[in-house]
């Protein structure tokens, strides 16, 4: 595999990205909720409640929206990537060039993969810098950096971003209208998420390190069966015909 060819792809797929407003903004979005918006959600608490327990649960339970945005992040260039190029007409060219299955996913991979993780990682730095400003007077210590938000950050976000980016890369191989791949593509990865998030919210599970390390654990399995399934399911002599 060339990675200097899957790297002209992906820099297609990126001057795409940027003519595409609702990425932009989904990416706005998320930064400005993860950044500004659960910070002053936390401070609310903070003038609501000194018990500590409840506070730091809140937190661990808003730093989990790390890894739903990773998944969420990467649906409109994922889903895009295949079925936007069948509706530009431009699929063909790019079959018919001198590159491989491989080069091709991966290429688009990284086209989705890189903003979503890009765009996590600029908003933690205010959201944890937030955070530590508004609950030092209760915790009195840094509640951030701490090994949560390190498995978060640095496990379970690429984990989730890369079941997201070969999840909706297999919808749309198989999709020829892109509403319907974005919906799919959004709903897979990101429903049992949300569960356990919301699991959190009820207090019926606590995401502590052993729980995060038993969720990458997961995600690590359902990343390498979702990436072989979506390697399989790319053939380029049938591909095209196939589409509806």
């Amino acid at each position: 595999m060339r990675l200097s060819k899957a790297w002209l792809i992906a820099s297609k797929d990126f001057m795409i990205f940027w003519k595409k407003p609702t990425i932009l903004y989904s990416l706005v979005f998320f930064e400005l909720l993860m950044s500004l918006g659960f910070p002053f959600l936390v401070k609310y608490i903070v003038s609501r409640t000194s018990n500590l327990a409840v506070i730091g649960a809140r937190i661990d339970a808003f730093s989990f929206w790390f890894a739903i945005g990773a998944a969420i992040l990467p649906v409109g260039i994922a889903s895009y990537s295949l079925v936007g190029e069948k509706l530009q007409q431009s699929l063909e060219p790019l079959l018919a060039a001198p590159v491989t299955d491989g080069e091709i996913l991966v290429g688009k991979g990284i086209a989705a993969f890189l903003p979503a993780i890009v765009s996590s990682y600029v908003s933690a730095v205010p959201f944890m810098v937030l955070v530590d400003v508004f609950v030092h007077g209760t915790f009195h210590h840094l509640y951030y950096p701490n090994w949560n938000i390190g498995v978060i950050l640095l496990l379970l976000a690429p984990l989730v971003s890369l079941f997201s980016v070969a999840a909706n890369v297999l919808i749309s191989s198989r999709s020829g209208d892109v509403r319907t791949a974005q919906q799919l593509g959004t709903a897979i990865p990101m429903l049992p998420l949300i569960a356990i998030y919301l699991l959190t919210e009820a207090r019926v599970i606590t995401l502590t390190l052993s729980t995060l390390l038993v969720i990458g654990a997961v995600l690590a399995v359902l990343d390498v069966l979702t990436i072989s399934a979506a390697i399989g399911s790319f053939r380029r002599d049938v591909i095209l015909t196939e589409w509806t």
